[in-house]
């Protein structure tokens, strides 16, 4: 993907293979990092252990009578923003919650093989401006549920990497695909929790296909590697944008 960047013509001052001052910038590299920052949202009372899976979720979000979700139904909170089309993650219902949060007091250091994940304050808006998307709003416990911080697998989640990774590397402005507007609304839960200021946020519009589909690598679409071995030229692939 480096390579496939660079010959589309696009470089970078700081970064993997290029070095700077906060470095590594290799996620596996920064796990210690992680680890204080899990540690600190643990301190705080807004995480907790959970052991209930992808499909103990489904099962919960089920009505009494339902049937166990074909492999093409969506559970949960599927929706379409006035701006953008963003199909959103089951929400973790309130039930799985254990009874009791973790006492901070017991200065955990581990998170162990579980799953943790960070309790949203349900009814609350969370309001921010993204500079292209202007005032946007998310209810926290009706657009997402408790999302999940830490792995099983002994990783972070996306969403608490992110937000350490832009903290300590001083970054300003976020640009990304506008299918994660959802997530800017849970990573500045965890900003406000660390009492860090969050970046401000630019969310594009996704590249699609013909078809209207975006372009993703899950979807089999053509990757830049191949266009390249196809004879495009970057100058080829830039024409008709504005």
């Amino acid at each position: 993907m480096l390579d496939d960047l660079r010959w589309f013509g696009i470089a970078w001052q700081e970064g993997f293979k290029a070095g700077g001052a906060d470095g590594p910038y290799v996620q596996s590299e920064r796990l210690p990092r992680y680890l204080h920052t899990w540690q600190r949202l643990c301190a705080a009372g807004v995480i907790y252990p959970s052991s209930h899976s992808r499909k103990d979720v489904d099962l919960a979000l089920l009505a009494p009578h339902d049937g166990p979700p074909r492999n093409n139904d969506h559970i949960g909170n599927a929706a379409a923003d006035a701006a953008v089309e963003e199909v959103r993650d089951p929400i973790f219902p309130a039930s799985l919650r254990p009874a009791e949060m973790p006492n901070p007091l017991d200065g955990l250091t581990d998170p162990g093989g579980i799953n943790w994940r960070f309790r949203v304050p349900d009814g609350e808006v969370i309001r921010f401006v993204d500079t292209r998307c202007g005032e946007t709003n998310r209810v926290a416990g009706v657009d997402f549920g408790d999302f999940l911080v830490w792995r099983r697998d002994g990783y972070p989640s996306y969403e608490l990497a992110v937000v350490e990774d832009d903290h300590v590397m001083q970054i300003s402005e976020v640009v990304r695909g506008e299918d994660l507007l959802t997530s800017t609304a849970r990573q500045l839960l965890i900003y406000r929790a660390l009492g860090w200021e969050p970046p401000s946020f630019y969310h594009c519009p996704l590249v699609r296909d013909e078809s209207g589909r975006r372009l993703a690598k899950r979807s089999g679409s053509l990757a830049l590697s191949a266009l390249r071995a196809a004879g495009h030229s970057p100058a080829d692939l830039r024409a008709g944008w504005q």
